[in-house]
């Protein structure tokens, strides 16, 4: 079985494939690369209560299926 070219594959296809061979520790190196690569990342103080969200709209409005106040 010839293996895909992980650096060529989006963040989505790197997902995707990982999730479908969980043992592949080069898949899972190089989805995590590609995360940081990006830099997408959004960092917010730790919170103290759920009601604290709402002052995140936008990070709430990331995962529309989780309920919130």
């Amino acid at each position: 079985m010839n293996k895909p070219d992980l650096t060529a594959m989006s963040r989505k296809e790197l997902h995707d494939y990982f999730m479908t061979h969980r043992d592949d520790e080069e898949a899972f190196n190089a989805y995590v690369d590609k995360l940081h690569s990006e830099g997408n990342w959004r960092e917010m103080p730790a919170l103290k209560s759920l009601d604290d969200l709402n002052q995140y709209p936008d990070f709430v409005k990331r995962f529309p299926d989780i309920p919130h106040r």
